[in-house]
């Protein structure tokens, strides 16, 4: 299926079928606030497992998850009060938190370490999404791994348009990704500058 949509003002039957489609399995690829992303349900281990085969990606390597709010993602993860200090400076926006994952997080998904980047992105289609889904999405860039993000997804090869269920076409999206910040240890290290601004980050040991 394809769906033309309006990320900053998304129309609500169109956000329905997406969730609806999520809840039946589909993998979805969508925009954010920064690159198009695969999406999926996360606790769909076969929906999970068809996006690392779309990618070519690693199974040892981890996937993100996108949340609705805080509320949302403070029943995943864990976050310790410096983090959400400092998340709450810039969210809704383009980065991606690294953190503990709670033991209700799907074991698939995680890094050795226990570990799950986390996104609420200024988008208003993925918070609606998640929102009315009522549990957070895979999150994960749109393309073969190592490769070029997409701009577009009229630039999408036969062969993945023919591995998605559901396609939201918001246009052209910049081709940077988010910034990754980890909160998970003792001192905040910056793992890919992205999108999104730095100087509000004090770089020391939290406390």
């Amino acid at each position: 299926m394809y769906l033309k949509i309006n990320p900053d003002s998304p129309q609500t039957n169109k956000i329905k079928k997406t969730v609806t489609a999520i809840k039946n399995g589909a993998v979805i690829a969508y925009p954010t606030d920064t690159v198009y992303g695969l999406g999926c349900d996360i606790f769909n281990k076969q929906a999970v497992n068809k996006i690392y085969n779309i990618k070519k990606r690693d199974k040892k390597k981890p996937l993100s998850i996108l949340c609705a709010d805080f509320k949302q993602a403070s029943q995943y993860v864990i976050i310790p009060d410096y983090a959400f200090k400092l998340m709450k400076k810039i969210l809704p926006g383009p980065y991606t938190f690294i953190l503990k994952a709670r033991n209700n997080m799907p074991k698939n998904i995680l890094a050795k370490n226990k570990t799950v980047g986390i996104r609420i992105p200024d988008n208003q289609f993925c918070l609606q999404i998640t929102k009315q889904l009522g549990s957070p999405i895979i999150t994960t860039s749109l393309n073969i791994s190592g490769e070029q993000n997409i701009k577009n997804l009229q630039e999408l090869s036969k062969e993945i348009r023919n591995k998605i269920d559901l396609m939201l076409d918001a246009g052209y999206l910049p081709d940077k990704p988010s910034t990754i910040i980890d909160l998970s240890q003792d001192e905040i290290e910056i793992i890919r500058k992205g999108q999104g601004d730095l100087n509000f980050i004090d770089l020391k040991q939290p406390t």
